[in-house]
């Protein structure tokens, strides 16, 4: 193992949260700043009915998402042209650098399970403002 590798497993519960950039409040999980982790971070995200996200994109990371419950939309792609619908059960993935919005449009809580190949979570988020008003309130 090299020297700026964790040396020892740990746990963590989710006890606290952060506001990312994203215009979400995330359950603080697996990270860098967390655990020391190298190359992933998971974390999970609870929408309230009606919570809408900041377009943006994750530049040079990868994002697994695996939907707990309740429902959300995402609206996707260079221009947010794409619409997909998700569902409990339901495994999403994102390429980097791919814009996204998603939206709680149900009446009910949406949670996931939120994995990206970038430790620091944060770091490669960039804002879409130019793309907001794409996708109606």
């Amino acid at each position: 193992m090299s020297a700026s590798m964790p040396t020892k497993c740990q746990k963590l519960r989710l006890d606290e949260t952060y506001e990312g950039k994203q215009g979400f409040s995330y359950f603080q999980g697996i990270a860098r700043e967390t655990t020391g982790s190298q190359g992933i971070c998971m974390h999970i995200l609870r929408i309230p009915p009606g919570g809408r996200a900041k377009a943006h994109l994750h530049e040079s990371h990868e994002t697994a998402i695996y939907v707990m419950e309740g429902n959300a939309v995402m609206f996707w792609g260079e221009q947010l042209e794409h619409f997909m619908s998700t569902d409990p059960g339901d495994l999403v993935y994102i390429p980097a650098g791919v814009p996204h919005l998603p939206i709680n449009t149900g009446d009910v809580e949406a949670v996931a399970v939120i994995a990206r190949t970038d430790p620091h979570e944060q770091e490669s988020v960039r804002l879409l403002p130019e793309l907001e008003d794409l996708v109606p309130a």
